[in-house]
């Protein structure tokens, strides 16, 4: 029986990493909110789930409606955006001292809670199905902050510490976590009005993002990475 994977978000790196795992064999399912990308899943030959991927209770009913459709859940892929911007504000969340809750809110505690509902609902489907993946991706903010994107970074440090306990917590359950870190913009439809001027090889390929989620997800336990980094040539490389 084939394996089944479930992504969230699955508009733009997300429908990159379905069709990637549909090449390999896989099942797939895309989680997402929006009508016209469930439509793009389901072009795909993917099960389009119509879900909220940040409330716990329509997480945990769309992995079950992707088990019911395929008999197991054996990977789940979280490529959403979790922040919510304020109208207005500063990309990033802006400078610290003049930002306020509304902002933290939104680039911090967002993202932070997202990747806690990603982990707890889908540590529990992987456990009713025997074991399987987990693969939370982030960006280069989970390793540094830059001035003007403090609270950004802040959720995203706050995402890279839950995997990395999840990681440990769950590893001898036959759950393997991974933080896979994408230190650099992704060249997307979503992306493509700011990075015009943008050198391609400075820009992070969805179909490599998407092969390096499949690195991880099909490692043996012999063999576990719980953080990957992918930096393009041309972006600024930092250890």
């Amino acid at each position: 029986m084939s394996k089944t994977v479930v992504v969230l978000g699955a508009r733009n790196l997300g429908g990159a990493i379905i069709g990637h795992f549909l090449e390999r064999g896989w099942n797939a399912a895309g989680v997402a909110r929006s009508e016209d990308t469930l439509a793009r899943v389901a072009e795909r030959g993917a099960l389009a789930v119509k879900a909220d991927a940040s409330d716990p209770d329509s997480l945990r009913i769309a992995l079950g409606n992707a088990r019911e459709e395929y008999g197991s859940v054996d990977a789940v892929v979280n490529a959403v955006s979790a922040f919510r911007a304020p109208r207005g504000g500063a990309f990033g969340g802006g400078e610290v001292a003049a930002a306020d809750l509304e902002a933290f809110r939104g680039w911090t505690v967002a993202v932070a809670e997202q990747a806690f509902v990603f982990l707890t609902t889908g540590a529990d489907a992987l456990h009713t199905s025997g074991g399987g993946a987990l693969v939370q991706i982030t960006g280069g903010s989970s390793r540094r902050a830059y001035p003007r994107r403090g609270l950004w970074a802040a959720g995203a440090f706050a995402t890279r510490a839950l995997v990395q306990a999840a990681a440990q917590e769950l590893r001898g359950q036959g759950i393997h976590v991974a933080l896979l870190a994408v230190d650099a913009t992704i060249e997307s439809p979503k992306t493509a009005e700011f990075t015009r001027d943008v050198a391609r090889d400075a820009l992070a390929d969805m179909t490599e993002v998407a092969r390096a989620v499949s690195y991880l997800v099909e490692q043996g336990p012999r063999g576990l990475t719980h953080e990957l980094q992918v930096t393009p040539a041309g972006e600024r490389w930092l250890p």
